[in-house]
């Protein structure tokens, strides 16, 4: 197998399978082969599941061989995030606390991918129960970014990053509740979109359930191209998810070729409150002024905003703690420490703080939803400082002190508190040589104008040749 197949996009290799090119099981036996050898370095992934992967393949390629009807995906080496529930396939939701279970039943997402074609390799590293920016848990080493494995690939999609970054998978799906999908996407030199609230519905899982006033499982992929393909998959109603969108998702692959002539697109560099490093600053800047050269209307926006976070946490974590607060008493030992941050605010809040929080995030939608009826997309950096080491999260960005445990991350939890979509594309590298993120963000349902306005910016500045450390 050449070694370019493990960075060939899903859309060629989609082809290359159409075409009887590829063995589909020589595929799947080769990416196996690569995380052997690379995954140790990087701890991208917690399971891998190569019996069932091979028997898949093999079925896959006779269908190939019969020429019988084919679905988006046949054939795909994809990585499914630790988050999602996997019949047959271990999930610990980044967690000790589920170190030994194995699901029986497929999360919605993981029936379509299977539906659609793809070949599950394994469940890609996570904080535990996503509740992290960066990917630590107590399962094992921690997960690490392939350009530089002292730093952090980011997270709670930290690992579907690296594995991507490194060429350990073709697709990876992600989930993003404050930034989990854009974060390690920036992080990690990738390309990410956070689906609008209820794009993609949700169903199934070990807590106990909770409202979902944040989170969205969206694709993370090497090019625009291949995200939307995983999109087109992951998106639709179900009746299982009280809070998905009814309506038949657009074709998000239609528009990717048509540019951003004549689009109006405000640029921001800090929401009115960031401490943003000069650096990232700098290279967003310039990163965003493309979008004027390709023909788009830019304009700075005076985004005078204060902080939300302290709504964002507070609904985040009563959410965390509805989930898995039932299991303090007995099994407060196996928590991490950032596990225990989460539920322990969560048990601490009234329903009123929850009605207070909820309000502020009323207020916060609607100030989006002003600012987009002049803008078509707003621009932004995706994160206020390139990777950092691992457990060393900046309390000073900027000359600002800054909460070490989410100052990083200033531009990615308000999209989800407005239920809007963003995405985040490689723009550029930091002196250290680390990948920097542009935050691209939609009106809500505007997935498609996000998707396009990232491949016009992809065609322009290309990414897709960049190679890590490890890979």
């Amino acid at each position: 197998m050449a070694t370019d197949i493990s960075y060939t996009s899903s859309t060629e290799l989609r082809r290359l399978i159409d075409r009887k090119e590829v063995s589909i099981v020589e595929v799947v036996e080769y990416f196996y082969s690569r995380i052997e050898d690379l995954n140790p370095q990087l701890n991208a992934y917690l399971a891998l599941c190569p019996d069932e992967a091979l028997v898949a393949a093999a079925k896959a390629q006779d269908a190939v061989q019969r020429g019988d009807s084919l679905g988006p995906l046949h054939g795909i080496p994809v990585s499914v995030k630790d988050l999602e529930m996997t019949k047959g396939i271990p999930t610990t939701l980044g967690s000790t606390v589920f170190n030994d279970c194995t699901p029986d039943l497929d999360s919605i997402v993981v029936e379509r991918v299977r539906q659609a074609g793809a070949i599950i390799l394994g469940k890609t590293n996570t904080p535990e129960f996503g509740l992290s920016g960066t990917t630590e848990n107590n399962l094992g080493d921690a997960c690490r970014n392939p350009w530089d494995t002292d730093c952090t690939p980011g997270g709670s999609s930290g690992g579907a990053a690296a594995a991507l970054a490194a060429g350990l998978c073709t697709l990876a799906t992600g989930s993003d509740g404050g930034g989990s999908i854009r974060i390690p996407a920036s992080f990690s030199g990738i390309f990410g979109i956070k689906p609008s609230q209820g794009r993609v519905p949700r169903y199934g899982g070990y807590g106990l359930p909770s409202a979902n006033h944040f989170s969205q499982s969206g694709p993370m992929s090497r090019t625009v191209a291949d995200a939307a393909l995983l999109l087109q998959v992951m998106a639709g109603p179900d009746f299982r998810d009280a809070t998905s969108m009814r309506e038949t998702p657009p074709d998000f692959s239609a528009r990717l070729s048509s540019g951003v002539k004549g689009l109006r697109i405000g640029w921001s560099q800090d929401y009115g409150y960031a401490a943003v490093d000069p650096e990232v600053a700098r290279i967003t800047q310039q990163a965003s002024e493309l979008f004027q050269e390709l023909g788009a209307n830019l304009d700075a926006v005076n985004l005078d905003l204060e902080d939300p976070f302290p709504a964002f946490w507070d609904v985040f974590a009563t959410a965390s703690y509805t989930s898995y607060g039932h299991m303090l008493d007995d099994r407060r030992g196996d928590f991490t420490d950032y596990g225990l941050k989460a539920l322990d605010h969560g048990a601490s809040l009234t329903g009123a703080d929850l009605s207070r929080a909820l309000l502020q995030v009323d207020i916060l939608r609607r100030k989006f939803e002003t600012l987009f009826d002049t803008y078509d997309l707003l621009v932004t950096p995706t994160m206020a400082v390139p990777a950092f080491p691992i457990e060393q999260r900046p309390s000073e960005i900027g000359g600002k002190h800054v909460e070490p445990f989410w100052g990083f991350l200033p531009f990615t939890y308000p999209i989800n508190m407005t239920g809007q979509t963003a995405s985040s594309v490689p723009c550029g590298f930091s002196i250290g040589g680390m990948p920097i993120g542009l935050h691209i963000v939609g009106p809500h349902g505007g997935e498609a104008k996000v998707l396009q306005a990232s491949a016009a910016f992809e065609e322009a500045r290309p990414w897709v040749d960049k190679r890590p450390q490890v890979s």
